[in-house]
């Protein structure tokens, strides 16, 4: 596998080497933070390894800052801010990307999909239904994507259980009444079918998820 290219900055290898200008480019109009990304993680996309924060702390740019990239710049800035500290910021960001089925895209939706905030579940799972669908361009994408990242995967689905169990159960007193749980069976389907054989459901059969938080 291609290593992705070295760089001073850690955002730039958020993004496969290809697009190292464009996220040059946003960089140079996001404002400065004193913290730098937190927790980063390891993804392939396609035939690279890419290593996307799992927290930034910049402050957003100013419309005209944001104006004046390219649709493709601005694409990666949405999902760069999809990675901000706060949650609404995550959340208005994906919005703008969550569509897209680019392969460099596609790890920060999923990543997303295992974290807390279940409003922002609601809207990767309206946008995704078509995940169910063979032959579309997300069931392709998002499939690729999984097989490509297993453990990853794997990660997220124990997150998305935990989350619920956690947080949720409250609301949701059946996991399989949660929005998450709806992205998970959209995702595996993807996976399944790329795979080609039934991908790991890890994922209660019921409601009670002992040892999960």
């Amino acid at each position: 596998m291609q290593q992705h290219s070295d760089s001073s900055n850690p955002l730039i290898t958020a993004f496969p080497a290809k697009l190292a200008s464009d996220a040059e480019a946003v960089l140079a109009v996001m404002p400065a933070s004193r913290l730098r990304p937190h927790a980063p993680f390891s993804v392939a996309v396609g035939d690279q390894q890419v290593v996307i924060p799992g927290r930034l702390y910049n402050d957003e740019p100013s419309t005209d800052a944001v104006a004046s990239l390219s649709s493709r710049q601005r694409q990666l800035l949405h999902c760069l801010y999809s990675r901000h500290c706060d949650g609404v910021v995550r959340q208005r960001h994906l919005e703008n990307v969550v569509g897209s089925t680019d392969p460099w895209v596609v790890p920060f939706v999923v990543q997303l999909a295992g974290e807390y905030v279940v409003e922002i579940l609601v809207v990767i799972c309206d946008e995704l239904r078509d995940l169910a669908t063979p032959g579309t361009r997300g069931h392709l994408a998002y499939g690729q994507f999984i097989v490509d990242n297993p453990a990853f995967f794997a990660r997220t689905q124990r997150r998305v259980v935990s989350y619920w169990n956690c947080y949720y159960r409250g609301t949701y007193a059946s996991f399989r009444g949660y929005p998450g749980c709806t992205l998970l069976d959209l995702l595996r389907s993807a996976a399944s079918d790329r795979a080609g054989h039934p991908w790991p459901n890890l994922a209660p059969a019921g409601t009670t998820v002992d040892g999960y938080c």
